[in-house]
C-alpha cells in the first residue's frame, strides 16, 4: 500500500458531514470520506442511504448541516465551473430544441466547452438538433444533458443514477463515451446506480453508504480482496472463534455460505473465493450492521480532520 505521502489528492473530502430534513430526520449523520482525484467511484446503498443528498451537497446546491465537504480542495459553490452535476431528474428547458441547449451550454461555459464532444454525443443518437426539449423521451432527454455534462469538459463529474431510462444498447454506447472521456482527461466521476453490472464494468473505486456513513471505501480491487467467499459444513461462530469477521452467512442445503473478513487461514474443510462486486454489496445491503471498512486512500488524513 502507498504511504500516506504518495496518496493522490483528494476530489472529495468529507469531515463528520451531516444533514438533516427535519422530522424526516438525517440523511447523512457524521460522514467522513475521501475520494482521490481522478477515479471513478460507484456512489451504492439502500434507498434513502443518503446518495442524492451527498451529490446535491458536493455540488453545492445543499448546504449541510454538521461537518464540511471539500470539493477539488475549496468549497462545493468555489469549484462550480470545474463541476458537471447530472440530477435524477434531468433538468433542462422544455421550449428550447437540442441546438440552443447546446448553445447555451456553450455560452454559460465560455473558456471549457467542447462543441464538438457534445455534438458527438447528440449525433450518436440520431436525435434532429431542431427537436424541441419537450418532445424527447426520457432516454433521449438524458443524453442530451450528458453531452451538457461531457461538453464542460469538468474536473469533477457527479452523476445521480444517469443512465436508469436508457435502454441496455443506449446505455452500454453512453458508458462507454463517459468512460474514455473520463480516462483521457482524468476526470473524477461520482456516480450513484442499482445496475451492478454497469458498476462492475465501468468504475474502479466505490463508495457504499450506509445508516448515513461511508460503510465501505476504497479501490474496488482491494475491497474485493479484502473479503473471502467461504462455503462450507461449519457454522458463523466457528469462523468468528477463529478469528474472521463474518459479515454475512446464509445456510444452503447442509453447508453455510458466508463472506468474511478473514484474518489468517480459515481452516479445513472450507472452500474460499473471491466474492465479485455483486455477492460484496448484496452482502453489506443484507447486514447493515456490518463493521465499516475503508482502505487507506478513502480514509480522512489527519490533518483534513482537523482543518
Amino acid at each position: 500500500m502507498s504511504s500516506t505521502s504518495t496518496i493522490p489528492a483528494a476530489a472529495l473530502e468529507a469531515s463528520g458531514l451531516g444533514k438533516r430534513y427535519g422530522r424526516k430526520g438525517a440523511a447523512l449523520d457524521g460522514c467522513s470520506f475521501r475520494l482521490p482525484a481522478g477515479r471513478i467511484s460507484a456512489l451504492v446503498g439502500p434507498n434513502g442511504a443518503g446518495k442524492s443528498t451527498l451529490l446535491a451537497i458536493a455540488a453545492g446546491l445543499l448546504r449541510p448541516t454538521a461537518g464540511t465537504l471539500a470539493v477539488l480542495g475549496g468549497a462545493p459553490g468555489n469549484a462550480r465551473d470545474r463541476i458537471a452535476y447530472l440530477a435524477q431528474n434531468k433538468p433542462l428547458y422544455p421550449q428550447l430544441t437540442i441546438a440552443e441547449t447546446l448553445r447555451m451550454g456553450a455560452e454559460l461555459n465560455p473558456v471549457r466547452w467542447n462543441a464538438a464532444r457534445a455534438a458527438r454525443i447528440v449525433e450518436q443518437g440520431d436525435l434532429d438538433p431542431a427537436s424541441r426539449i419537450r418532445g424527447l423521451s426520457g432516454g433521449q432527454r438524458t443524453r442530451v444533458a450528458l453531452a451538457l455534462a461531457l461538453g464542460k469538459g469538468p474536473d469533477l463529474m457527479l452523476l445521480d443514477e444517469p443512465m436508469a431510462d436508457l435502454d441496455p444498447l443506449a446505455r452500454h454506447e453512453l458508458m462507454g463515451t463517459l468512460m474514455a472521456d473520463a480516462a483521457d482527461r482524468g476526470t473524477t466521476v461520482l456516480m450513484s446506480s442499482h445496475i451492478v453490472a454497469e458498476l462492475a464494468d465501468a468504475c474502479d473505486h466505490l463508495l457504499f453508504l450506509g445508516d448515513g456513513r461511508v460503510r465501505l471505501g476504497g479501490g474496488i480491487d482491494d475491497l474485493l480482496t479484502a473479503h473471502t467467499l467461504v462455503t462450507g459444513r461449519g457454522t458463523p461462530a466457528d469462523l468468528t472463534r477463529a478469528g474472521h469477521t463474518v459479515i454475512e452467512s446464509r445456510t444452503a442445503g447442509r453447508g453455510l455460505t458466508a463472506l468474511i473478513r478473514r484474518d489468517g487461514p480459515v481452516g479445513e474443510g472450507w472452500a474460499t473465493q473471491t466474492p465479485s462486486l455483486e455477492e460484496l454489496l448484496l452482502a453489506h445491503l443484507r447486514a447493515p450492521e456490518a463493521p465499516a471498512l475503508l482502505t487507506p486512500s478513502t480514509t480522512l488524513t489527519p490533518e483534513a480532520v482537523t482543518a
